[in-house]
């Protein structure tokens, strides 16, 4: 019998008395796009908050009604934008319409790189492993401190005076 068993879910299985077969197996996931066939996520980080649509197109990236190179004129946030594309290996396969508040340049384009990546496992579940291993399906949760009564900043004293 237990020469019969091929790996720890057989035994596991045996043990419990009933057949491999029926040890349950999560759902595949499924793609999930809206009636114009998009995908659509909310990106977060810091303060900023970014709605992102993903389609299939030529690569164009549009956020808050201008292009990407004008938004965001410094090259790294244009980078940082890019690399959930990049890990996928899916670059210039998909249109990116989106709009985000809050929060500066940085925070605004960590929350849309964030949802672009959530976009692009909702439209192709097939890229959720790449993007997951590469950590940008998770929301990077570090924001500002707050400022405390007593304080100058948030941890600054006053300077201190003995007399």
């Amino acid at each position: 019998m237990v020469e019969d068993l091929k790996s720890l879910d057989d035994l596991k299985a045996a043990v419990a008395g009933t057949p491999a077969a029926a040890a349950p197996v999560a759902a595949p996931r499924l793609p999930q796009r809206d009636a114009l066939g998009r995908a659509y996520a909310t990106g977060k980080r810091k303060d900023a908050v970014a709605r992102v649509w993903i389609k299939p197109g030529k690569g164009k990236v549009v956020v808050n009604g201008k292009p990407m190179a004008e938004y965001f004129a410094r090259p790294v946030l244009q980078m940082i934008l890019k690399q959930p594309f990049t890990v996928a290996g899916v670059e210039g396969e998909f249109d990116v319409m989106a709009t985000v508040a809050g929060g500066g340049l940085s925070g605004q384009a960590g929350a849309v790189k964030h949802g672009i990546s959530k976009a692009l496992q909702l439209y192709t579940p097939e890229l959720r492993g790449a993007l997951k291993a590469a950590g940008f399906l998770t929301r990077d949760s570090r924001v500002v401190e707050r400022k405390k009564y007593g304080k100058a900043k948030a941890r600054k004293s006053f300077q201190f005076s003995k007399r």
